[in-house]
């Protein structure tokens, strides 16, 4: 007998459901459940989030780890600023191609949970790969490794807390996985800071990963497949099976199981496959496995074209993607990745650069606990823009805090030029202010000292005087504090609304037929605007692009732009099941809205603007 059989068995004698009627399972009949069972359901989706959240700290983690551990690597290997953008984004990169490729198809055909393991295991190879990396190439082959895990990882962590858990509780529980991420980032933060004045202490950084991954992949060995996922596989029994350890009553689970039918009978009619195959009827507990599973027939590019076919799924999909662009494209993951930099830029020596990384990573933490606790009162439209909103101004200030170093800063002295370099000598008539001096390469002085640029190339230290060192920090600035607040106050916004819940939202709108393809392809989009940020904030931010201050009040602008947008197409979904949501963008209640939302909720701007 198999785990999952022993399970049901003991759930069956267990269960102690009563109703006034001997057979009837009715709404209004009274529910009496056993104290034990109820504990027992407790503890199995408190165990399921916890293991799945995992994978959310792996992400947290790996994204917050390279913050700290950029600045020795780049010591260790003498890399350019190109190759540390590359050793950054080759990882966002790798998630980027390995959620649009590898994560929806794995999702599809091969479950969530399968997937999911698959991806601790290549996370746990990378993390290895990377503590053991001797030159720039290994350093990159593990860097990509730990991409594609966290591309699997981060689009199907949420999808399959969101398909397990009860509506009642789904906004929480996703939002776990997105707490997850940044404690994982915090910790990373912690992890630099004791480790950045240790002989070789980056290699402990990134291989520390290797533990967490390896307590998610034995932790899914003890976990069911998603109840959805088996439903849409035509698996109605083990569906049923799975959904006993993780409901109080039978009612619950006969309510939850006719739901989903209902949810994929009704697509079914619209869908052109099953118009093909001549069958538009309501589907059957254990029958009609073609047309359930038919979807999952389909090649990728079948498959995605009829979900761009479906008006509710087109238009869920829009929002899932807009609103993981406007996540990234509002700035978190250059604050995420370069905050020890930034903190150089604003000239804090290294070792407080690393501490304060971690310790402002913390910021978020509190927001997304917040978040945590609001996401199931206030709603997630609410949270969503209200966090919009004071991420904007967070951006603004930040802005700010660069633009006053850099036009209070002193003048550049042009008397002495200790670099004696020909790059310095070019550079001499191009700078006014002592900031610039500091982030453009072959500058090459500043008030006495050889300066490193920040944004590029190395410059030539052997023609300094001995004794000579590289010194970012060589012009001081008394808004460098400026900069602290106003990135706590960031990521404390962020983290409020932003960090989490669209991970959150995207795991509650898409139907489940298209389930795993629009959040392969909603993941994708993120990892496609972290790509973009991660790979252009070093040089986008010098002072012969955008400078520092023009980088920062662009993503206060999308972040502007965004909150417009969200304001006149996000609906609430706060205490809808995920098929009640899924009418909700067919448009099949009156006004786009669903039946049960609550009358205050009818208020808000409708979402069928797309």
């Amino acid at each position: 007998m198999s785990s999952e059989e022993r399970i049901h068995d003991a759930l069956l004698r267990k269960d102690t459901v009563t109703t006034s009627n001997t057979e009837s399972l009715e709404p209004n009949n009274s529910v009496i459940v056993d104290a034990d069972h109820v504990e027992q359901v407790h503890r199995k989706m408190r165990f399921l989030t916890a293991m799945a959240a995992l994978g959310g700290f792996l992400f947290g983690f790996d994204t917050g780890v390279i913050s700290g551990a950029l600045l020795p690597i780049r010591r260790a290997f003498h890399l350019t600023a190109r190759q540390q953008e590359w050793v950054v984004s080759s990882t966002v990169l790798a998630a980027l191609l390995s959620s649009f490729v590898l994560g929806g198809g794995l999702n599809a055909y091969w479950g969530r949970r399968p997937s999911i393991l698959l991806a601790a295991a290549i996370f746990t190879l990378g993390s290895c790969l990377l503590m053991l990396a001797s030159n720039y190439e290994s350093l990159l082959v593990g860097r990509i490794l730990v991409g594609i895990a966290v591309g699997i990882a981060s689009l199907t962590t949420p999808l399959y807390i969101a398909e397990a858990a009860e509506p009642s509780l789904r906004g929480q529980l996703v939002t776990v996985n997105a707490f997850l991420i940044t404690l994982g980032q915090f910790t990373a933060g912690m992890v630099d800071g004791l480790l950045v004045t240790t002989e070789d202490g980056w290699r402990y950084m990134l291989g520390l990963a290797a533990i967490p991954s390896l307590m998610l992949w034995a932790g899914f060995w003890y976990l069911p497949e998603s109840p959805r996922w088996l439903i849409l596989q035509g698996k109605t029994d083990e569906a049923r099976i799975v959904l006993r350890s993780l409901r109080v009553t039978e009612q619950q689970i006969h309510e939850e199981v006719q739901e989903i039918i209902n949810s994929l009978s009704q697509m079914s009619t619209r869908d052109a496959i099953v118009d093909h195959e001549g069958d538009s009827g309501a589907y059957g507990p254990g029958s009609s496995h073609r047309t359930l599973s038919a979807s999952t027939q389909l090649g990728f590019v079948d498959h995605f074209a009829a979900m761009l076919r479906d008006r509710g799924a087109r238009r869920s999909l829009i929002l899932g993607c807009g609103l993981m662009l406007i996540q990234q494209f509002s700035g978190i993951n250059t604050v995420m990745y370069y905050a020890a930099t930034i903190y150089e830029m604003s000239q804090f020596d290294e070792l407080t650069a690393v501490w304060l990384s971690g310790f402002t990573a913390l910021a978020q933490v509190v927001g997304i606990g917040l978040s945590l606790y609001l996401v199931d009162r206030m709603g997630r439209r609410t949270l969503v823009l209200t966090s919009l909103a004071l991420v904007a101004v967070c951006l603004f200030f930040l802005g700010l805090s660069f633009y006053l170093s850099r036009v209070l800063s002193e003048p550049v002295l042009q008397a002495f030029d200790p670099c004696q370099s020909q790059s310095a000598m070019l550079w001499s008539g191009e700078t006014k202010f002592c900031y610039d001096c500091t982030h453009i390469p072959g500058c090459g002085f500043c008030d006495g000292y050889c300066v490193q640029g920040s944004s590029t190339g190395p410059a030539d230290l052997s023609q300094c005087p001995i004794g000579s060192e590289w010194v970012l920090g060589a012009c001081t600035s008394p808004y460098g504090y400026m900069s602290v607040f106003a990135m706590v106050a960031y990521l404390l916004a962020f983290g409020i609304g932003m960090g989490g819940l669209p991970w959150t939202i995207c795991s509650e709108i898409f139907p489940l037929q298209y389930r795993s393809i629009a959040i392969s392809c909603s993941t994708g989009t993120n990892w496609f605007g972290n790509v973009i940020v991660a790979a252009t904030f070093l040089s986008i931010s010098s002072p012969q692009v955008l400078t520092a201050y023009g980088a920062f009040w662009m993503y206060g602008a999308v972040a502007l732009i965004g909150f417009v947008w969200l304001y006149q197409v996000l609906p609430e979904t706060k205490g809808m099941s995920l098929e009640e949501i899924e009418c909700h963008f067919q448009g099949l209640h009156q006004n786009g809205y669903s039946s049960i939302a609550d009358s205050d909720e009818r208020e808000r701007p409708s979402s069928n603007n797309f």
